[in-house]
């Protein structure tokens, strides 16, 4: 495979002397555009761009242009109305539309996969399945930093982005994951097999996660909050794996259920 370079930023030396919550205050600022102009530049410079939310009734001028071009680059448009949009801006003056944009650009599938190859390791990826809740992502982002996973693929659509919340969630973690985010998780899924991994899903059905073989090239698929991972996700992955529920409540936080999973892969790898 040849090399790809990177799109994602390595952690910045500079970085290390400010605060905490300054960080949270740059992340803040960069998530977040407001304006026709500033909107429009994004747009075409070909910046990410997670969601486009636009004022509610009929849209002209630029905020047609505006509209068309993010559909056409499939980024999600949403219309809100004016108190909503009001209460999101943080500048005083958004003109009609809010822009939100990862606090960390995203890679590719074989960014991801290049990373694994320079360590001499097994490819180890975490895809998420349409996971809404950004605290979810970032927590989930964490402890695959932790466990060593090589990176994280999330969706396009019905996804949670690298918004503020997911970054602040993640404890600093976003700084070494990588993410990709793909149009269609099946599709990605299906290259990933090609590439000689094993993908596997966390299901109500399926093998007893620890008793699972779960070493080699693998990626581990968590679905949404309430609904777990879609049938058709379900029908492209080699198997599934479940964590045995003990009490009366009869499924775990998406973020706990990827963390037990992943460290299942870590005990494998490492003391098996």
């Amino acid at each position: 495979m040849d090399k790809r370079k990177r799109n994602f930023k390595e952690y910045k030396d500079n970085d290390k002397g400010k605060s905490r919550q300054n960080r949270f205050d740059e992340i803040k600022e960069n998530t977040q555009l407001e304006g026709r102009n500033a909107v429009l530049a994004a747009l075409n410079h070909g910046r990410s761009i997670d969601k486009i939310f636009i004022k509610k009734g009929e849209v002209e001028g630029t905020l047609k242009v505006i509209a068309a071009k993010a559909r056409d680059a499939g980024i999600p448009v949403q219309e809100v109305d004016k108190a909503k949009l009001l209460n999101m801006q943080t500048t005083g003056n958004c003109q009609g539309v809010i822009a939100m944009t990862p606090a960390k650009e995203y890679c590719s599938l074989h960014d991801i996969l290049d990373i694994a190859k320079e360590k001499g390791e097994d490819p180890f990826i975490i895809l998420l399945d349409e996971i809404e809740d950004p605290h979810n992502l970032g927590a989930i982002i964490r402890s695959a930093e932790t466990a060593g996973a090589h990176g994280v693929v999330i969706t396009k659509n019905r996804s949670a982005g690298l918004t503020a919340a997911a970054s602040k969630a993640a404890a600093g973690a976003l700084e070494y994951v990588p993410v990709a985010k793909v149009t269609n998780l099946t599709r990605a899924i299906d290259d990933l097999k090609k590439e000689g991994l094993w993908i596997t899903c966390a299901d109500m059905k399926g093998t007893t996660y620890y008793n699972a073989n779960l070493k080699g090239p693998v990626g581990l698929v968590i679905g949404a909050e309430g609904t777990g991972v879609s049938r058709l996700v379900k029908e492209h992955c080699d198997f599934t794996v479940k964590i045995p529920m003990y009490g009366e409540i009869e499924s775990l936080n998406a973020s706990v259920a990827a963390g037990l999973v992943m460290y299942e892969v870590v005990r494998q790898r490492k003391f098996l």
